[in-house]
């Protein structure tokens, strides 16, 4: 099966389109929680990490990124950044299985594009990358929230 990526970005805070207002909020992760959801989250979508062997998951977890649960009754998701001179990339974002469908996905990409703006001071771009692997909503999501396709490739 033939996968497309799709890169998309923001260069301001005010492209930012809010969704509705839930019942959700981002709390900062540890090493171990962000590791459990990455793959509790990322292994339906056949993400590369959730083959990763534990010296692989060493090696990521000490590099300077920003973990945050995506928090409802409990975690419900992963929003993770890399911070590299002016640019925020969202590394990851996504919800655990059994919190799919339950109307938090928009307000949680909502906080989790807020939060990169907020990483750097200097901020002049927001960026992540979506695949056809993942789940159908995610593309559509990004790009009601504000998000614009910028390249494309095929695998």
């Amino acid at each position: 099966m033939q996968e497309t990526i799709t890169y998309l970005e923001m260069t301001s805070p005010d492209d930012l389109v809010p969704a509705r207002p839930a019942a959700v909020t981002l709390e900062p992760a540890g090493p171990s929680l962000t590791r459990d959801l990455t793959l509790r989250v990322g292994t339906p979508y056949q993400w590369v990490s959730s083959a990763w062997s534990d010296d692989q998951w060493d090696d990521y977890l000490s590099r300077p990124h920003h973990s945050w649960a995506i928090t409802a009754t409990e975690p419900a998701g992963l929003a993770r950044y890399a911070v590299e001179d002016d640019e925020v990339e969202i590394t990851t974002f996504g919800l655990l299985p059994e919190w799919i469908g339950r109307g938090i996905g928009g307000h949680a990409l909502t906080l989790t594009i807020r939060k990169a703006w907020e990483l750097a001071p200097a901020t002049r771009r927001v960026w992540l990358h979506t695949s056809t692997l993942d789940h159908p909503h995610a593309l559509p999501n990004y790009q009601k929230r504000g998000l614009r396709p910028y390249r494309t490739e095929a695998r």
